[in-house]
């Protein structure tokens, strides 16, 4: 039976959630603060985690960067919820490695929904080993490091291919300059941030039809880089 952990502190919405989830079939494991549902994440393992960001004693996004960076769990698809909605709240969230993000208030038909399309799609990640990354007219070959535009092979240097699957990998999020870096050269690598712009410019021009008005690579002015594909 699939198990869903929820760590959020308002009684009466972990109670909906909880009488929503049992009723179709989920085992449900709550949690009311931070330290109680890191500690509860490690013990149960559980399938999900729906998490709410502002919490007593220790904050979701806190949870979810450290669920990410411990092996024993970076598997596990977590849900972020919040009361706030702007663009830059939802990136953050998803930036900490949340897979999905619900902004308060919420029917419980929609939360239901999204907790089956996640676990679908993290279900379906696992299934099938990825080894090419495919977009409209371009093709990434993971195993063979190789990159084409229609039939050509065009030459990407390490840097180059790392940055273009990252992007590729997150069709449709933006990505801060910050994560790239993190994602591309490394957390404890010291890099200028334009390296990134640098970089992405260096990318335009060998996948762009109009390098000049990029379609594929979008520009999210004051926060990064957007794949449209």
């Amino acid at each position: 039976m699939t198990k869903v952990i929820i760590v959020e502190d308002e009684e009466t919405l972990v109670r909906n959630l909880g009488e929503k989830l049992s009723g179709d079939g989920f085992t449900v494991v709550t949690a009311m603060d931070g330290e109680e549902g890191l500690d509860k994440i490690r013990v149960e393992n559980p399938d999900l985690i729906v998490l709410d960001i502002m919490l007593p004693r220790l904050d979701g996004l806190s949870i979810c960067r450290i669920v990410r960076h411990d092996p024993a769990t970076a598997h596990i698809p977590i849900i972020m919820l919040t009361a706030r909605g702007t663009e830059v709240d939802k990136i953050v969230g998803l930036e900490s490695g949340a897979d999905d993000y619900i902004v308060k208030p919420f029917s419980l038909g929609e939360f239901l929904a999204r907790v089956r399309a996640v676990l679908r799609r993290v279900s379906s990640d696992r299934a099938v080993p990825q080894d090419e990354l495919v977009s409209n007219n371009l093709r990434l070959s993971l195993t063979g490091r190789r990159f084409f535009k229609d039939s050509d092979e065009i030459k990407l240097s390490n840097k180059e291919f790392d940055l273009l699957a990252e992007l590729m990998r997150n069709r449709g999020a933006v990505l801060s300059r910050d994560l790239i870096l993190t994602k591309v050269w490394g957390y404890d690598y010291f890099v200028d941030k334009r390296t990134v712009d640098v970089h992405v410019r260096w990318l335009r021009e060998k996948i762009e039809d109009d390098p000049s008005n990029p379609r594929r690579i979008v520009t999210v002015r004051g926060v990064g880089y957007r794949f449209e594909g």
